[in-house]
């Protein structure tokens, strides 16, 4: 590689703000930083006398430099970011967030829904969050609906009901599809979820009480009863919550280190309430500094795409940091209103901040300690499987119910365990239903049909079947045109399928592999074989709850939301519908003769 012209390059660089990314031989982005001065920044680079290991790796490795200029250090630190989630340079520290974050969403319906959502805001309603992760959701809403009798059905499921569902019978919904409770009674406790959630449950308490005192001078006392039910699990979750005091909004930022291994621990507070927490584990180049790395985080997780709603009015730091003014202007700048980054050493924020310190040390000490069980883990199927490394492993399985809305999974373990991201479902379509060779065989083309990275290419690819899957996958890769072949090994269960009893075969199923039940590498194989059947089975039923859910009226062209609301009232819901002749369709208001007929052979295949 042909040596970096620093010295021609600094002679034509400016001292403005902005924006600056090097480049490799392969032009791949490698490092992006962001300077007041630009000329005076990226001239620090090229000293003769720099120590840090990091920066003398990555100037090596110069091939050329970009640069953009910006107006201020604050739109240098935005694009700056920007530049670091769309290239994900090696030698930047990375935060691995590219989920959005979950909110809890009151739909503006006429009896809304009270849902999980992540992404934009598409859908018309009221969002409450953001909630560090989708379990925190999820948890508040199970704890919801117990309280708060507000339907949380999907929209598809909510049309289509012509009588209460389980959940009423549970006592969790009130059934406002079929008027088991008036519109106003509805909408109040609407407005008591409303209150809830944006942290009036003591509003939301007087209210009830006031209306079990009525109830009960009415001699009503059944509904008395309910109501000091409702008063009693919302006192109950009131003390299962954190309160935060004095604080109404603010974000505590914890930070640890050990043995290598970084861990920042963010606290949500909103509404005087401790939403929850999360701690993230950044990919850290070596020899980084624990500013540049509390820096970096805090630029990538407030300034990505869409993360508006996540900032807080006050963050409270673990240390100081230089550059906190400009992070502070650009925090506010994004959101809108001013956002104060401090950090403290006494009172109630200091007791808040210690409480994420610990719990990043402990989420680090956990992590190593899984770490260390799956390095473990690895070591031993390097070794049983006869090979150098193993980097990346992919283990395929296909889930289905008679033949019918077949799925096929792919999930995907590196180094470090499972990789979410790297999942993926495929919807097997054009095999004879049931059949297992095919579905497989489809599977493999979706997946390396169009492989282009060559560093995707796994190591060991698992197919959880026996010797006729694995056949078909040797088939499959006879005409492999890469110059990596994957070792393929087919995971057959045992007799009576319980773990510890797997074969493992390779060879097209001529030859197989002992392992003991007890051995880690054993255990590594059946976390993944039973990540791909969970995730395979959840894409099957996923599809099949959807078929089930959709109304066969919805696939009738010309018959709108409006008039299948109304066939399905006064026909007596879908089955009434079915078994209506013509004349009967006709005599359903807004229901012509011709249309009545194209029902008709529609819901009977006389098309």
């Amino acid at each position: 590689m042909a040596e970096f012209d620093h010295a021609h390059f600094l002679k034509t660089l400016s001292s403005e703000p902005g924006v600056y990314w090097m480049l490799d031989s392969d032009d791949k982005v490698i490092y992006v930083g962001k300077a007041k001065n630009l000329k005076k920044r990226v001239s620090s680079y090229f000293r003769s006398n720099v120590t840090d290991g990091k920066t003398r790796a990555l100037v090596s490795n110069i091939s050329d430099i970009d640069i953009t200029l910006t107006n201020t250090e604050t739109e240098a630190l935005l694009l700056e970011n920007n530049l670091i989630k769309k290239y994900q340079p090696r030698y930047n520290i990375l935060l691995r967030d590219d989920k959005s974050y979950p909110y809890i969403l009151l739909t503006a319906h006429k009896h809304p829904r009270l849902a999980f959502h992540r992404g934009g805001r598409k859908v018309k309603g009221e969002y409450f969050g953001p909630f560090p992760s989708a379990g925190a959701v999820s948890e508040s809403l199970r704890l919801m609906q117990k309280i708060f009798p507000v339907r949380q059905c999907e929209d598809a499921y909510y049309r289509v009901r012509s009588r209460p569902c389980l959940q009423f019978q549970l006592k969790r919904c009130s059934a406002p599809c079929v008027g088991e409770v008036t519109d106003d009674e509805y909408s109040q406790q609407v407005d008591f979820v409303r209150k809830f959630l944006a942290g009036k449950s003591h509003e939301v308490i007087a209210a009830l009480i006031s209306k079990m005192e009525a109830a009960s001078h009415a001699l009503q006392f059944e509904l008395a009863a309910k109501i000091r039910d409702q008063i009693m699990l919302l006192r109950k979750m009131q003390e299962q919550q954190s309160i935060s005091g004095n604080y109404a909004e603010m974000d505590v930022v914890g930070f640890a280190h050990l043995n290598g291994l970084n861990g920042i621990h963010l606290l949500m507070i909103r509404d005087h309430k401790v939403l929850g927490s999360k701690t993230y584990f950044p990919k850290v180049p070596k020899d980084s500094q624990q500013q540049e790395i509390l820096a970096s985080f805090l630029g990538q997780y407030y300034l990505a795409p869409g993360a508006t709603g996540r900032i807080a009015k006050e963050v409270i730091l673990p240390f100081a940091l230089d550059e906190v003014d400009v992070l502070s202007e650009a925090l506010s700048q994004v959101s809108e209103r001013k956002v104060t980054l401090k950090t403290v050493t006494r009172g109630e924020r200091a007791q808040y901040l210690q409480l994420a310190n610990k719990n990043a040390l402990n989420s680090i000490t956990v992590k190593q300690s899984t770490q260390d069980s799956i390095n473990k883990r690895y070591a031993q199927l390097k070794a049983t499987l006869g090979l150098d490394d193993i980097n990346r492993m992919e283990c395929f399985d296909i889930s289905h119910t008679m033949g019918e809305n077949t799925v096929a999974s792919c999930v995907v373990f590196d180094s470090q365990g499972p990789n979410n991201k790297e999942y993926r479902r495929f919807n097997v379509t054009g095999i004879t239903g049931g059949d297992d060779y095919a579905a497989m065989e489809f599977a493999l083309n979706k997946r390396y049909n169009k492989l282009v990275d060559e560093d995707k290419i796994p190591d060991v690819i698992f197919i959880d079947g026996g010797k006729g899957q694995l056949s078909r996958a040797e088939q499959y890769f006879a005409t492999w045109p890469h110059a990596k072949m994957p070792l393929l090994v087919g995971v057959a269960k045992g007799t009576s399928r319980k773990p510890g009893l797997e074969t493992l075969l390779i060879d097209g199923g001529r030859k197989t592999i002992p392992m003991d039940s007890d051995a880690p590498a054993l255990h590594l194989i059946q976390h993944i074989r039973d990540e791909s059947h969970r995730f395979a089975i959840a894409g099957h039923r996923n599809k099949r709850q959807k078929q089930r859910t959709q109304s066969l009226l919805e696939e009738i062209s010309g018959v709108g939301s409006t008039r299948r609301q109304t066939l399905l009232k006064f026909l007596g819901g879908m089955q009434g519908v079915k078994a209506a002749n013509i004349d009967q369709l006709k005599q359903v208001p807004g229901i012509s003769s011709d249309m009545a007929e194209k029902i008709f052979n529609h819901l009977h295949d006389k098309g």
